[in-house]
């Protein structure tokens, strides 16, 4: 794996008004790494998350990606956004389009494809998600794991050098679970970056190479899986393994 740092975060703290969610966090991802974000409901893993490609903006402290400091009022944040891709609880993609437009649409609007060229790229991709038949069907059509296959397929289009997934198998039905979880393996296989907040524990003990336990406003541990889930040192992990395992 190489050790160059992808993403570098500085002292974020973020709050609403007076209620302070995250406090002076400060962390790094490389380059090929899968990072799982964990802890209870509420911590503020989410907000973290979105922070990260500054969809939610941060109260103080800096995010800086491939070197350069993202919350600055210079920074033109559409165009690291199409480097940082985004998975979604809610799929997130259009009703009135077909899938395989759906893949399509981000890469020609701007213009980082012609037709032709995002057409093949979702054929392609559409067949590395096992959904070469569906391109021309509607979201409405397909299962939840199904659009959330689709999403994925999505984002990879415009080939980000980091993916974000924010509770990606929270809204499935626990049969489908497995296909998503699958396809995101495979990724981490290819050596995509990843930081998935989740709570499937399986995932995060078997593919991530760090574990993220947010709670308190903090990062209260991490480490490698073995270390978080197998000798946990502070209370607060402990009794929320105890909780979910």
């Amino acid at each position: 794996m190489s050790a160059k740092t992808l993403l570098h975060v500085e002292n974020l703290t973020k709050a609403y008004g007076d209620n302070v969610v995250l406090e002076n966090i400060s962390t790094e991802i490389r380059k090929g790494e899968v990072v799982a974000i964990i802890g209870p409901s509420g911590c503020g893993k989410s907000t973290f998350l979105r922070s990260l490609n500054q969809l939610e903006s941060i109260t103080s402290g800096s995010i800086f990606f491939d070197g350069m400091d993202i919350t600055g009022q210079s920074v033109d944040i559409n165009n690291i956004r199409r480097r940082i891709g985004m998975v979604f609880q809610q799929f997130n993609l259009f009703p009135h389009m077909t899938v395989k437009q759906n893949i399509m649409f981000a890469p020609v609007k701007l213009r980082e494809m012609t037709k032709n060229e995002a057409s093949k790229r979702a054929d392609k991709l559409l067949k590395s998600v096992g959904l070469a038949d569906k391109a021309d069907e509607y979201p409405d059509m397909l299962s939840g794991g199904q659009k959330q296959r689709i999403a994925i397929a999505r984002t990879l289009a415009m080939n980000p050098e980091l993916i974000l997934f924010d509770e990606p198998t929270s809204a499935l039905d626990p049969e489908m679970v497995g296909e998503v979880l699958g396809l995101m393996k495979d990724l981490a296989s290819d050596g995509m970056t990843m930081v998935v907040v989740t709570h499937e524990m399986g995932f995060a003990r078997e593919v991530a190479n760090r574990v993220m336990f947010i709670d308190e406003k903090r990062i209260k541990e991490e480490g490698s899986p073995q270390e978080i889930f197998n000798n946990p040192k502070c209370t607060r992990l402990k009794d929320f393994l105890s909780r979910v395992l």
